[in-house]
């Protein structure tokens, strides 16, 4: 036998850190094809998630504006000038399961998720409206982590400390037994707000199980539930805000939502190119406040004639939402390609009981008692609708796929109950609604990875429950009132050649029937305020992400990138109420839309260890859509100035089975606001934080 002595190779590498990836053309049962789409990969990110600084986690998505307030509870985003309350322009989803708290009254997710149990957030902008469902934004999916697939049991700890006295652990346990998959968390957080008199105590839990027959067929059963309590420190006037803004002007106030999210999810192959899922979900919970809800010049102090304090406010919203959706995906050949179908439907039951003006009691603590138990507001709003989709991909050659799609809306919304400032004959509302929605796309591929994108898409916004309500005795609603609706129009470039990556869009986002307040005056000449549609409005935009990598010295990479959005969001048509009179809105810029937001990064990468800097930019914005410049004694309107936020974030992965991370953000400790809100969490300024550190441990067996 002839022996060969080889010799010794050493092969030296780095792992590059990837956390920004495109959506499969063809994933599960959807098309994503010619859509705009990012998947951000969490667990790779440079980021503080601890306390969701969504300016970090959404750093390479071009356009995404942050409304920091808070302190890191919910995650308040909008992209293409969208309002980015927290995140209610967004078919909002965890593992496909819808999570807003109900899509045709308050769209809004109060469900807090840690990002500590996510594995990748995959985001698909207004053009994958027909496959998803309402809400111009697009969909916003949130993937969580599963039991690992080689061990009976993992465990998995992450620790977080940090300034304002921040204490948070998220723990879990997963593995596989069998054909048992399951994975199970809990996690805890407190924290000291960067203003006086804020306070958060936070808590969440969640735990699935997936079992898998065969490789063809599996089930999932998931729970997940999340809860905090949020001191409120309340508005400030601009005067307050430049005095100091880490003053409180309220420590009375709190808010508290409760969410629990169960849901069943069947995904059946069931034949080579036939695939069904189906997913039945529910959001049932409360969110909750007790308020002394006045503007900032009014403060909160000892009332002379009662030697107490004044009486709070008391509201409870009670959510019972029900989703079923069933979808199919058919692949079939037409000639030598491949072509895909999908079709399916929607059937969403929603039960919102709202109790508001509620008189509470006196005291400082969190207390929903109240001293009478009229409600000022007792209404419920029941909706019920169904909907059909389908959309076709057609390869038509190697390069070119073109899709066309439809979905039709069917539904009823009816609000009962009673208002005691409001006539009883003027309610109930009933509200029906009959959409088709069109939409086609396109991708056109030059190149391996390398592709020219675009699409047409419809969709609308349903009326939001406070649309519907009037505030006063001098207010009505529109009966007529209609629901928003509009379109995406975008074309694209996107890519990635050697250590190059981009994606470059153009986009159109038409908004019809927004929603408003006129004055008008009766029969008799008296004033009242009037609830109804007041124009339209387009925002025009590019949406840049430009990334390069290069090799630098040994066992190291550079990553630098810039992410992007030059926006021009404009009323087209309509009226505004100002004072008793009406104002056009025409050519007026839409409130919170900046012309330029812009994330710029730079990673450098040696063996484990990494380290990034962040600089973050948003433009100036208005307040009110009459944009006024000179802000208002309460600050509720105004101009919102611009700012740029610098953030450094680091990882060192000691081992398999140790990690550290450090960041420390906005180091320069800018003083600076993103929005002047009208209602929750109160009409005026609201500092957002200026400089904090984190440091977290993960440990993982």
């Amino acid at each position: 036998m002839k022996i060969i002595d080889l010799k010794l190779i050493t092969v030296n590498s780095i792992n590059f850190k990837n956390d920004i990836l495109r959506l499969e053309p063809i994933s599960g049962t959807s098309i994503f094809s010619g859509k705009k789409n990012e998947v951000i990969l969490v667990n790779s990110l440079d980021a503080n998630i601890t306390e969701r600084t969504a300016r970090q986690v959404f750093a390479k998505v071009p356009g995404v504006f942050v409304y920091d307030m808070e302190g890191g509870n919910q995650l308040n985003i909008a992209t293409r000038g969208l309002d980015p309350h927290r995140g209610w322009e967004f078919n909002q989803r965890k593992d496909g399961a819808i999570t807003n708290s109900d899509l045709y009254a308050y769209p809004a997710s109060h469900y807090s998720i840690p990002l500590e149990s996510v594995e990748r957030i995959e985001l698909v902008r207004g053009t994958g409206s027909l496959q998803y469902g309402a809400q111009l934004g697009g969909m916003l999916n949130y993937i969580t982590k599963q039991g690992d697939s080689i061990k009976k049991v993992g465990f998995e700890s992450y620790t977080t400390l940090g300034s304002f006295n921040l204490l948070n652990n998220y723990t879990a346990i997963g593995g596989t037994i069998k054909k048992i998959k399951y994975y199970a968390y809990f996690s805890k957080r407190t924290r000291d707000g960067y203003r006086e008199n804020e306070h958060t105590d936070y808590d969440a839990q969640g735990v699935k199980f997936l079992y898998e027959p065969s490789k063809k067929i599996s089930f999932l059963l998931d729970w997940v539930r999340s809860s905090y309590v949020y001191t409120v420190p309340g508005p400030l006037t601009d005067t307050q805000f430049l005095e100091n803004p880490r003053q409180a002007t309220r420590f009375r106030n709190y808010y508290s939502p409760t969410i629990q999210i169960p849901s069943f999810t069947l995904k059946w192959q069931l034949s080579k190119n036939t695939k069904l899922q189906f997913i039945s979900s529910a959001v049932i919970g409360k969110r909750n406040s007790v308020l002394y809800d006045k503007p900032a010049l009014i403060n909160d102090t000892i009332n002379t004639n009662t030697m107490d304090y004044n009486n709070r406010q008391v509201d409870i919203d009670r959510f019972n939402s029900f989703t079923q959706e069933l979808k199919f995906l058919q692949k079939y050949k037409l000639g030598s390609f491949d072509n895909t179908l999908i079709f399916g439907g929607q059937l969403i039951t929603n039960h919102l009981h709202r109790t508001q003006l509620g008189k509470g009691t006196s005291g400082t603590d969190y207390d929903l008692t109240l001293v009478d138990p009229v409600w000022g507001r007792d209404l419920h709003f029941r909706t019920k609708n169904l909907s059909f989709f389908a959309e076709h991909n057609w390869n038509i050659n190697q390069k070119l796929a073109i899709n066309f799609g439809a979905r039709y809306e069917l539904g009823e919304s009816r609000m009962t109950g009673k208002i005691v400032y409001y006539p009883e004959n003027e309610i109930p509302v009933l509200i029906e609604r009959k959409f088709p929605l069109l939409g086609t796309s396109f991708e056109y591929r030059l190149i391996k990875n390398t592709s020219f994108y675009g699409g047409f898409s419809q969709s609308y916004r349903s009326m939001l429950f406070k649309d519907l309500v009037p505030s006063s005795t001098f207010e009505k609603v529109d009966p007529s009132i209609k629901d928003a609706n509009g379109y995406n129009l975008e074309l694209g470039f996107r890519g990635d050649y050697k250590f190059l990556k981009w994606d470059i869009t153009g986009f159109v986002l038409q908004y019809n029937n927004r929603f408003g307040t006129l004055a008008l005056n009766d029969s008799l000449g008296n004033f009242y305020s009037y609830r109804t549609n007041i124009g339209n409005s387009t925002t025009k935009g590019l949406e840049i992400f430009i990334q390069g990598t290069w090799s630098v010295l040994k066992n190291s990479l550079l990553t630098l990138f810039t992410s992007t959005s030059i926006m021009d969001g404009r009323y087209t048509s309509g009226s505004l109420k100002s004072g008793n009179q009406n104002s056009s809105l025409i050519g007026k810029k839409i409130e919170s839309v900046p012309n330029l937001i812009s994330r710029n990064g730079l990673t450098f990468q040696i063996t484990k260890c990494s380290f990034t800097l962040l600089v973050s930019h948003t433009g100036k914005s208005y307040a009110d859509p009459l944009n006024t410049e000179i802000p208002n004694a309460n600050g509720t309107i105004g101009l919102v100035p611009g700012y740029t936020l610098f953030d450094f974030n680091t990882s060192f992965k000691i081992s398999k089975t140790l990690e550290l991370k450090a960041g420390i953000n906005n180091f320069t400790n800018k003083q600076y606001f993103t929005k002047r809100p009208l209602f929750y969490p109160g009409p005026g300024v609201w500092s957002s934080d200026g400089r904090s550190l984190s440091f977290s441990i993960i440990f993982k067996l």
